[in-house]
């Protein structure tokens, strides 16, 4: 077993979500159970599953959570992009977060081939 705590991808996922949470209090009032909520969702999950994979005991069993938050990551990015045509956020802000999301999956795969 891992502690998610010491895992540097792991505070890089948490610093996204904070971000995500920050540009998302701007989406208008309908989508507050809607699309805002389904991207905030997907972005607690990837550190989330960071953080499961983390307490199971083989090194399989991680490697198969960090894949899931891989998707997770994925599954963010294609919301977010939704939401730039939509008009829900800013060019400069999709950016922002795409860098963030980049890094945090380099930072899962080198992690993952690592185990």
């Amino acid at each position: 077993m891992h502690n998610f705590r010491k895992i540097k991808a792991w505070e890089e996922a948490i610093e996204l979500s904070v971000l995500v949470y920050s540009i998302t209090q701007n989406f208008p009032e309908t989508e507050k159970f809607g699309l805002s909520s389904q991207i905030r969702r997907c972005s607690v999950s990837i550190a989330s599953n960071i953080a499961e994979g983390a307490g199971r005991e083989t090194s399989a069993q991680f490697a198969y959570f960090l894949s899931v938050s891989l998707g997770s990551g994925n599954e963010l990015l294609s919301q977010l992009l939704l939401s730039y045509r939509l008009g829900f956020i800013s060019q400069e802000d999709l950016g922002k977060i795409e860098d963030k999301i980049d890094k945090v999956q380099r930072m899962i795969i080198k992690f993952k081939k690592q185990l």
